[in-house]
């Protein structure tokens, strides 16, 4: 679990509020999470929780946190010479868009607010499209292109990609189908001729 920054006591009690927090925020969304709610479902009072956080965004920032290392871990499986590469990246690429629908369509709002936009997330992911890209030229199974530029890129694509998805309300599996005929249309047009 991560931690808060500044939590007055961290206990068995704070895991609860911040395991309560989670489901609510699941189940309703992120913005209809409250104090008042935790609480009622806790049947705890006020005290309990502010011992132990400051406010609602607090918890909510622990939830998605511990949602953000959830997708990240989705990214970390290694490419074998065996398979072809575009195909490894599509499954990588789906994997980690199932992985986290759900999260973004509970947590869309709250995202757009405080993490998707930061330069950390930013750099995390691209650092990781890089290294898959880097393997890939090394290989000769892509053209020689500017990994910068192109993990950046489809950074922008997938990113841009969910947010549109979990905007127009699309089900998980309208949106994989869709999603993967953009990534063979964008892989399919950087492949070695």
């Amino acid at each position: 679990m991560v931690k808060s920054k500044g939590s007055l006591i961290s206990d068995k009690m704070s895991e609860e509020i911040v395991r309560v927090t989670e489901e609510i925020a699941m189940t309703y969304g992120a913005q209809n999470v409250t104090v008042r709610r935790v609480l009622a479902e806790l049947g705890v009072t006020n005290r309990v929780f502010y011992n132990r956080f400051h406010n609602i965004d607090e918890v909510l920032e622990i939830v998605y946190k511990n949602a953000v290392i959830k997708m990240h871990e989705s990214i970390n499986s290694e490419y074998d010479l065996e398979t072809d590469f575009f195909n490894y990246v599509i499954d990588v690429a789906v994997k980690v868009l199932i992985k986290t629908y759900e999260v973004k369509r509970q947590f869309s709002q709250y995202m757009f607010e405080h993490d998707s936009l930061t330069e950390a997330n930013r750099i995390w992911w691209t650092e990781k499209i890089k290294t898959i890209i880097e393997k890939a030229k090394a290989t000769n199974q892509m053209k020689d292109v500017d990994s910068d530029m192109l993990s950046y890129a489809v950074w922008c694509f997938f990113r841009g990609y969910n947010a549109d998805a979990v905007h127009r309300k699309l089900s998980v599996d309208e949106a994989v189908k869709s999603f993967k005929f953009g990534l063979d249309c964008l892989f399919y047009g950087i492949a070695p001729k």
